[in-house]
């Protein structure tokens, strides 16, 4: 741009700033560069708006910077929306948002392509302010919206993450669900909140993990014999260092999400991942990375992911085509190695080569270690080993070394990420304690977990809480901490049976008549109670004529059993500490009766079942409290645990239901039975809206239904008429005199499960 030109612009620019007039210049010539001369003057009217808006020069240096490329890609009618719109906000209590909505821009407009679509950004923004902002009543004044700012600040993460319909339901979820709760808005629009990476999660397009978790652990569990648990990190924040899937002795740690990727859906991106990552496992051994440089180590990993891909492909054909459309296809003389170091891009080379025959990689060095490779794989197959790949590797790196170039600071990355394979932490050890490899272990991309300092707590599951306004689930709303129940005098128990030993009476005749009877005749027994006269002539026919005779000549006899399996799911909220007028217990003695005699009575007839005790002290603490499990008998610590039972805080009821249902789903049994005995709706402090955690709760039984699990609620509250059937249907008994608990809960239970 000449100097005439220029000083035309300049005569133009009527912004007093100095600041503003010394990056003009360079500014201006962006835009004449790239803008027609309707868009330089579109250009410049914004820009003199925003000097007279009595915010400073900080609003007029941003839209400088950032809004030639945006009309560039958008178009000219960008400069009077974004200018009018910047006013909008320096005159609204939130004038504190106008530079984080004016930096948020550029990353915005690099993921919309049209006007229209920047007007739905704008609202987003709009939809955010209605519903945050608060209004004083009486004074007919407005306050700012508390994660205003934070909103602002965390567009670029969302934009690079969330399509514009995905950060909408971003913000209506936060706004609606911290609209009276500042702090916790702040934290949600911050992204620092397990909450905000859930819904972002939820709303990330792609194959999410758990939505394909039972399939990926039946693959696991059937094609590679692998019990190891899966833990996911979420991919979802730009941090650092970019997150690999590893596997160690522990774990299989996998992204929470894949995106389609060189037309491979996510579901197989995930199934190669696993089978990458199952082969090292089966074929793999350590190396001491103490003899390795870091260099020579890339090398050597190469070498070794493609000796068990090799494997897999020889044990799963199919993994053939599936690794090569995710392997990269690095072109020849990509990348220059006077300029950049060119170590990944010449291991890359090397990789494709390994897999895929069809690959010309025109160099002779790689061409040889290919053919080292192959003959090392043809002649010993599986027998090949990790240090057979370790001479490669080394003898590869020695001959491809180029001294000058390696170690330089800027490294070729296009084309290099092969996205399936995992960072070979497995294959890897240090001699040296607390060496760097522990770095490896640090998982910087799980969310802050509430800690509980107990030698017998579990580790806090996430359940997803249904929200019945927006008829959507909250992800992972509701934290589960389960622990082990304290114990107790297990001869309180023993007490209350002779307290009841009239009813234990009544009880045990009604058992009898529900115990199997029927008797089936199983045959071909080698040893059994009587001879199978039929078998036993076949095999003497077959003796005699010279055949091996067959020696299942017995059989015997087995009942009908019952296959049930159960879960006792007892609330232990505040309210059981309440006394009955007639008899002076209160509830939770009553509850510890009624518990007693229905776990003597189901251990009677013989059926699995579980006993678990939960109260919650809001969504952020829901305490499940173990006092029997499926694999423990009905003895004296079980009594203990009873015999300890507290009552305290409130009734998240559907989380609890959820976590019993993680265990009761996974019984072998015919029928499955969870008999939740309360005295109250499900409720809990931080839940204004009563309608909320009962329609959850409803939801989670309907959930429980789908997975074979039947609901039935015995309910102590006299008032239930008016909320039961709307979660449990008719799956439920009011029990009005208390005081018949513990008979009428047991005899529920036989009718059930008759």
């Amino acid at each position: 741009m000449d100097a005439e030109l220029l000083a035309e612009y300049q005569t133009q620019f009527t912004c007093g700033f100095e600041k503003a007039k010394d990056v003009f210049p360079a500014c201006i010539a962006e835009a004449h560069q790239t803008l027609s001369p309707e868009g330089v003057q579109a250009y410049l009217d914004g820009a003199n708006f925003l000097c007279k808006i009595g915010m400073g020069v900080e609003p007029v240096l941003v839209y400088l910077e950032v809004m030639p490329e945006i009309a560039a890609h958008i178009g000219k009618g960008t400069m009077k929306m974004v200018a009018d719109y910047a006013y909008q906000i320096a005159r609204s209590p939130n004038k504190k948002a106008l530079i984080p909505f004016l930096e948020s821009l550029g990353s915005v407009c690099r993921r919309i392509d049209t006007i229209e679509d920047l007007q739905h950004y704008f609202d987003i923004i709009e939809g955010f302010v209605e519903q945050t902002q608060t209004v004083i009543h009486g004074h007919h004044s407005i306050h700012e919206s508390p994660g205003m700012v934070p909103f602002m600040e965390s567009v670029p993460q969302l934009i690079s993450k969330l399509t514009l319909a995905g950060i909408r339901n971003f913000v209506e979820y936060g706004a609606r669900n911290y609209k009276d709760s500042p702090d916790q808005q702040i934290e949600y629009f911050s992204l620092s909140s397990h909450d905000a990476k859930s819904i972002i999660q939820r709303e990330r397009e792609g194959t999410v993990f758990k939505d394909v978790e039972r399939h990926l652990d039946m693959l696991k569990d059937c094609m590679w014999n692998c019990d190891l648990p899966f833990s996911v990190f979420s991919t979802a924040f730009d941090q650092l260092r970019k997150p690999v899937p590893y596997l160690d002795e522990d774990l299989i740690a996998v992204p929470d999400v894949y995106d389609i990727e060189n037309g491979v859906a996510g579901i197989d991106r995930y199934r190669a991942m696993l089978a990458h990552m199952m082969a090292h496992r089966e074929w793999s051994t350590k190396l001491m990375a103490d003899n390795f440089a870091p260099h020579m180590q890339l090398f050597i990993s190469v070498f070794e992911d493609s000796r068990v891909e090799y494997l897999a492909m020889q044990r799963y054909p199919g993994l053939r085509k599936l690794f090569l459309a995710l392997h990269p296809y690095p072109e020849k003389g990509a990348c220059d190695d006077s300029k950049q170091s060119c170590l990944r891009y010449r291991a890359t080379r090397l990789s494709r080569a390994l897999l895929d025959q069809n690959f010309d990689s025109e160099n002779p060095l790689i061409e040889d270690f290919r053919e080292q490779f192959h003959a090392v794989m043809a002649e010993k197959g599986e027998s090949s080993t990790t240090q057979d790949m370790a001479k490669l590797g080394t003898g590869f790196y020695v001959k491809s070394r180029k001294q000058s170039s390696d170690s330089l600071p800027d490294i070729f990355f296009d084309d290099t990420e092969i996205s399936y394979r995992d960072d070979n932490r497995y294959i890897w050890f240090h001699y040296e304690e607390n060496d760097e490899s522990e770095d490896f272990h640090n998982n910087e991309y799980q969310s802050d977990e509430r800690v509980v300092d107990d030698a017998d707590s579990l580790p806090p599951r996430h359940y997803d809480e249904w929200d019945y306004i927006s008829e959507t689930f909250r992800p992972d709303w509701a934290t589960v901490y389960e622990r082990l129940h304290p114990s107790g005098d297990a001869g309180k128990i023993d007490r209350l049976m002779e307290k009841h030993d009239g009813l234990a009476k009544r009880l045990k005749k009604m058992i009898e008549m529900l115990k199997p009877q029927n008797k089936k005749r199983i045959r071909f027994q080698e040893e059994g109670e009587e001879l199978d006269l039929d078998v036993a002539l076949r095999s003497v026919i077959d003796f005699k004529s010279g055949q091996a005779p067959d020696p299942r000549i017995n059989y015997s006899h087995t009942t009908d059993s019952r296959n049930i399996a159960v879960m006792l799911l007892v609330d232990t909220s505040q309210s059981l500490n309440e006394r009955n007028q007639e008899t002076g217990q209160t509830l939770l003695e009553l509850s510890e009766e009624a518990l007693a005699i229905t776990a003597w009575t189901v251990e009677q007839l013989g059926d699995k079942f579980a006993i678990a005790g939960f109260c919650s002290d809001t969504r952020h603490e829901v305490r499940y409290q173990h006092i029997k499990g499926y694999s423990e008998s009905y003895g004296d610590e079980v009594k203990a645990r009873i015999a300890a039972m507290e009552a305290s805080y409130s009734t998240r009821m559907g989380a609890a239901m959820r976590h019993a249902a993680h265990y009761l789903e996974a019984q072998k049994a015919e029928k499955k039975l969870m008999l939740v005995l309360t005295d109250g709706e499900p409720a809990d402090i931080d839940t204004k809206d009563p309608q909320m955690l009962i329609q959850d709760t409803h939801k989670a039984v309907e959930e429980l239904q789908g997975k074979g699990i039947y609901s039935y609620c015995i309910t102590l509250d006299p008032k239930a008429d008016e909320y039961v059937s709307d979660i449990f249907g008719n799956q439920y008994t009011v029990i009005d005199h208390v005081d018949k608990l513990p008979e009428q809960l047991p005899q529920v239970f036989m009718k059930l499960t008759h």
